[in-house]
């Protein structure tokens, strides 16, 4: 049997937060000149990454790394307070590329904090958004991710509980564990459903409804990516074998044995040269159709810092 087709899921790839986090940096290069310093990795993608490093930004993994004075960048993931504190103290230009969903989070936590509720946090611990978001009120937050750490959990006051989530988990990812928490805390606040991140959703619904339609799904993105990782459960919860690469030379020719149609998608960090790159792969092999399933259409787009903003001119 040989392979006939491609379904590309849309929409795939790159999110709002992404392009922007990629513009700042961009941009800042062409106005402050290299060297500009990034903390952590601008967004979880190595090629994103490679190409930025290039230009002329030099990664790194704390501020301890940085000149006093030098330009610094902080991630599409958000930074803790204390990491704030010690730009100022080392004098440091600060760009912010924190993606405008994960503050609105971090704004919420400030809030819940100062009327003194227990914040419950769902998401993956050791990812940098919630180590960032975590650092608003590290004695107020809990930090879970299983329907076993709410069984374990124990607060305070259980009539001030509010629960936030790591903005790139969708309603399917926390939905049981909200549940749960309702169960165990009836006068829970729940998250606004805005605190989502759309991309997130949008991305797993193209992916739910693109499984119906091929033998094999492909999920570009990185390993540690947490959307890209998501993507590739959801295709196998719905049915369909999928498997999660970074480029199309991670692609074992077994894979693609009996199969007709290659369903592909790629996580929010991933540029769409590697999607090409895959479809131009499977063409070799004798694909001839390849199509779009567009589930929804995204027109959402941030404004770049006010740093990297030209003035009006004035009139």
């Amino acid at each position: 049997m040989a392979l006939e087709g491609v379904v590309l899921a849309k929409p795939r790839g790159f999110c709002a937060g992404v392009e922007r986090a990629i513009d700042v940096v961009e941009r800042a290069l062409e106005l402050y000149k290299p060297p500009v310093y990034v903390r952590k990795e601008i967004v979880h993608n190595r090629h994103v990454v490679d190409a930025l490093r290039e230009q002329g930004a030099i990664f790194v993994d704390e501020l301890d790394e940085v000149p006093p004075g030098a330009t610094v960048i902080f991630s599409a993931h958000g930074v803790a307070p204390a990491v704030w504190e010690e730009a100022r103290r080392k004098q440091l230009r600060v760009i912010d590329a924190t993606c405008p969903l994960v503050t609105k989070v971090h704004l919420e936590v400030q809030r819940y904090a100062r009327q003194g509720y227990t914040i419950i946090l769902i998401g993956h611990e050791d990812h940098d958004e919630v180590i960032g978001t975590r650092g608003e009120a590290p004695e107020r937050i809990r930090v879970i991710s299983t329907l076993a750490d709410v069984a374990r959990l124990e607060v305070p006051d259980a009539q001030k509980v509010v629960c936030l989530t790591q903005t790139t988990l969708s309603v399917d990812d926390t939905r049981a564990i909200v549940e749960a928490l309702r169960a165990k805390f009836p006068a829970l606040v729940l998250p606004a459903k805005d605190d989502i991140c759309y991309a997130t959703q949008n991305r797993q619904q193209a992916v739910k409804a693109l499984a119906g339609l091929v033998d094999l799904v492909l999920v570009i993105g990185a390993a540690n990516s947490s959307n890209s990782n998501r993507l590739r459960e959801v295709a196998a919860s719905a049915g369909v074998k999928a498997v999660l690469i970074s480029q199309v030379s991670d692609i074992d020719p077994e894979l693609l044995r009996g199969v007709r149609r290659v369903g592909i998608t790629a996580g929010a960090s991933t540029p769409e040269f590697l999607v090409q790159e895959v479809v131009a792969y499977c063409q070799a092999l004798g694909a001839q159709v390849i199509q779009e399933l567009t589930v929804v259409e995204e027109n959402v787009r941030f404004s770049l810092p006010p740093e990297l903003t030209p003035a009006p001119a004035n009139r």
